[in-house]
């Protein structure tokens, strides 16, 4: 049996605000930690029948960073649902869903900035 291991390191500042994640997988062609402004990871518990997650931004990480960033994990997640189910209907409404939110998204940032 092979195993991979992913370590994940958060660099707190004094009130305990992520200031830097940075991780590394063993498997990985990269040398170096890859430094990254914001993650999500999630885990099934199916004893529980609950995810688990972790949700994590620096602070440097900026609102429309944020915006582009949960549109790519919606629209991956759209992906690894219908790898996983084959339910093409219901991965191509979590698409549209996306593209709706991210649309919604660049409109109320032109506002802001308007």
């Amino acid at each position: 049996m092979q195993k991979s291991t992913i370590t994940i390191d958060v660099i707190l500042d004094p009130n305990k605000i992520p200031e830097q994640i940075n991780w590394q997988a063993s498997d990985s062609t990269a040398e170096m930690a890859q430094k990254s402004k914001a993650m999500c990871l999630a885990f099934w518990d199916s004893a529980d029948k609950s995810a688990l997650r972790i949700d994590l931004w620096t602070k440097d990480m900026m609102v429309d960073e944020m915006g582009d960033f949960y549109y790519q994990m919606l629209m991956t997640m759209a992906d690894t649902f219908n790898r996983a189910t084959k339910n093409n209907v219901l991965s191509e409404e979590m698409k549209t869903f996306a593209k709706d939110f991210y649309q919604k998204f660049r409109d109320d940032m032109i506002k802001e900035q308007g």
